[in-house]
């Protein structure tokens, strides 16, 4: 039985993928002992990896194809999700689901030390935002660090300017999973570095960045920002023009999604009369 507590922040798509993958590399000679075992542990890594259940103590026993499901979640549609990751598992043929449903669930605090499903959540959100730092043309001047510690981010270094501190902070804090960023950036004037300089030789040469990489890296931005309906926003370029199509919340998120854009390397303007509200 896994007990081990559950954090992460990749998608339950991504666990689903894994554990599939995992189970069709094992031998067919496997005692039934062992194949519970590995059962038991594609089930539970399924839940590590959903963002719906990743916070939930979900226990997990499996008996000659039977799944039986113990815990707390806090929505019965939690529950529901659990019961079909756990018949997704190649073998499962049936599920005995005893979580129960408390909407009054409250899901331990981490500890001190940060368990692997921890890394690989905070790992992510470190990739997000160095991504979204790198492609930004408002922070040419910037040289950065970034660290997540339980999806608490650190940004240390110097910018050029307290606008690009700043806007480190705001990419930052509109991550993905992000809880709460430490700004530590100082604003230091000096001549940028080599990497920099290349950076802003790049934004001066725009026309040189292709549309696909403007495309892709619009996307990417708006997918990784937590107040932006990404995956509902159409973006094409042409000869570094960015229009955006599709349908967003409010205003106030139209306004985030064509900043977001126009800040990207290479984009020279962005047409928004397509993304409505």
């Amino acid at each position: 039985m896994n007990n081990q507590p559950n954090s992460l922040f990749l998608s339950t798509f991504l666990a689903l993928s894994i554990a599939g993958a995992s189970l069709s590399a094992y031998a067919a000679g496997d005692s039934q002992e062992v194949t519970n075992a590995r059962q038991e542990t594609q089930i539970w890594t399924t839940f590590a990896l959903s963002p719906y259940l990743r916070s939930n103590k979900i226990d997990v026993t499996v008996e000659n194809g039977k799944a039986i499901l113990q815990g707390d979640v806090t929505e019965e549609v939690n529950k529901d999700l659990a019961k079909e990751i756990a018949l997704s598992v190649k073998g499962i043929t049936a599920v005995d689901n005893q979580i129960i449903v408390d909407a009054n669930y409250v899901a331990p605090k981490p500890g001190t030390e940060r368990g692997f499903s921890d890394v690989i959540e905070d790992a992510s959100i470190t990739a997000a935002v160095k991504s979204k730092l790198l492609w930004s043309k408002s922070a040419a001047g910037l040289s950065t660090n970034v660290d997540t510690k339980f999806a608490r981010v650190i940004l240390s270094g110097t910018a050029q300017s307290a606008a690009e501190r700043e806007l480190a902070g705001r990419l930052a804090r509109n991550t993905h999973g992000v809880i709460a960023v430490d700004n530590q950036i100082k604003v230091n004037a000096m001549k940028p570095s080599m990497v920099e300089s290349s950076k802003q030789v790049v934004d001066e040469a725009g026309s040189d960045i292709s549309d696909s990489w403007i495309t892709t890296k619009v996307k990417s931005t708006l997918l990784y920002t937590s107040n932006v309906a990404g995956s509902f926003i159409d973006v094409t370029t042409n000869k570094g023009v960015v229009s955006l199509s599709g349908k967003v919340n409010n205003g106030t998120e139209q306004a985030l999604a064509i900043e977001l854009a126009q800040n990207v390397r290479g984009v020279k303007s962005v047409q928004s009369n397509e993304l409505i509200f």
